[in-house]
């Protein structure tokens, strides 16, 4: 018998395990349909019907398979009433045979073929991190639209155009051929980092962490690298994803943000943490070095470190010095500038900070303000507390940014 849900929480679960089943729902009803409106309207129809239903019912034994098949019989209602208005007699056949056009390649997972969709080269590249993220990690417009930097009307535009280009130049629903991958496996490793960082430190008023999609991100990574084992930046992605998962248990104590040198090392998950470091190996091996893998091998210095003061400053920063020669962007400076913090002092690092363009990102603010802190410059480091406030959205980080603020003095 389903558990009945007390009132006062019975929309706040709702909600939960429909963010939970997205994914996996959206991408189910886009293979039976061949339509991103037609799947994302039927699963909001599925949601408001359980939010009617749930409550007093309780919720059903298999939520997912529930939802599914509810969202599935709204989109045949919808494909009905269209063929009765405007005659469209291919779209009613689909009631009844519900096969895509498009074979679906030998891939069988429907999620990783909607971010294939989702990644197509016709598309921009910020178009097509933001439709994944939206279908596949169920976030809304207004949080894809902070992670971007960006107005929520221009992502809603953004994001409308793309599933417009995907049924205008009917973009198919598969997984390209063997061919066409190293084109476009790029995007997807970008999107998979995308949404396993959108659990890791979540955006909104939710929980901080969702393990949902950070799981999500580790077996599409998986499925990616025995596709492609031979692509290192494919292994590199999935030995970053699952080193940084080992420590995930222990990055939010009492609801506020445990910073890497004061988490538990004890409570790090050694399994994913051996297995990270050999895939690591395996790329240090091959020595063609590539993002991920430098980002990798990071996290591996930090999986090593008994224990915080044991950490090897000096290879992350050779490590940054790397990257910045890959990707040299103003984010991986500031990775850098942290490790130099620890090797030439604050001051030295706060003159790299000061020069970056990110005083939009949250993390640029938190930087100075603990620079600025070691510095003895408390007035200056409570002003860049605040501003790393006013941008920062994930409930456990602005726990612990008001605990740091609250503990200056002067």
């Amino acid at each position: 018998m389903p558990d009945t849900l007390p009132e006062a929480t019975a929309q706040a679960a709702v909600e939960r395990i429909f963010r939970e089943e997205y994914g996996r729902l959206i991408a189910s009803l886009v293979r039976r349909f061949g339509d991103i409106d037609i799947a994302e309207e039927a699963a909001g129809e599925a949601l408001l019907t359980a939010l009617e239903k749930w409550p007093e019912a309780g919720v059903p034994p298999n939520p997912g398979g529930w939802l599914t098949t509810t969202a599935g019989n709204r989109a045949i209602d919808r494909l009905r009433r269209e063929k009765l208005r405007d005659g469209k007699h291919e779209a009613a056949a689909m009631i009844h045979d519900p096969t895509p056009h498009e074979p679906t390649g030998v891939i069988a997972d429907d999620r990783l073929r909607l971010i294939f969709t989702c990644c197509h080269p016709s598309l921009a590249p910020e178009a097509r991190i933001a439709l994944t993220l939206r279908l596949l990690g169920g976030l809304t417009v207004a949080e894809i639209a902070a992670a971007f930097l960006v107005q929520e009307t221009t992502m809603a535009q953004r994001i409308t155009r793309a599933k417009a280009k995907i049924k205008g130049a009917n973009i198919p629903y598969r997984v390209p051929g063997t061919a066409d991958l190293p084109d476009r496996v790029g995007a997807v490793l970008a999107v998979l980092l995308l949404i396993f960082n959108e659990g890791y430190l979540s955006s909104g008023d939710g929980d901080p962490v969702r393990a949902d999609l950070t799981g999500e991100a580790i077996r599409l990574a998986r499925i990616l690298h025995q596709l492609l084992p031979d692509d290192l930046e494919a292994t590199g992605l999935l030995a970053l994803l699952l080193l940084t998962e080992s420590r995930r248990t222990s990055r939010v104590r009492g609801g506020e943000l445990v910073p890497l040198e004061e988490q538990d090392r004890g409570g790090w998950d050694r399994a994913l943490i051996a297995e990270g470091h050999d895939l690591v190996r395996r790329c240090l091996a091959a020595n063609r070095p590539g993002r991920y893998q430098v980002l990798a091998a990071v996290n591996a210095v930090h999986t090593d470190a008994p224990t915080a003061a044991a950490t090897d400053w000096s290879q992350i920063a050779a490590l940054y010095d790397q990257l910045a020669r890959i990707d040299p962007s103003p984010i991986v400076a500031l990775n850098r500038a942290v490790a130099v913090a620890e090797l030439d002092g604050p001051e030295v690092a706060l003159a790299i900070v000061d020069r970056l363009p990110l005083d939009g990102y949250h993390a640029w603010h938190a930087t100075r303000a603990e620079l600025l802190r070691r510095l003895g410059r408390s007035p200056e480091s409570r002003e860049q507390y605040d501003a790393a406030l006013a941008v920062c959205d994930n409930v456990a980080e602005r726990a612990y940014l008001l605990r740091r603020k609250g503990q200056l003095t002067g």
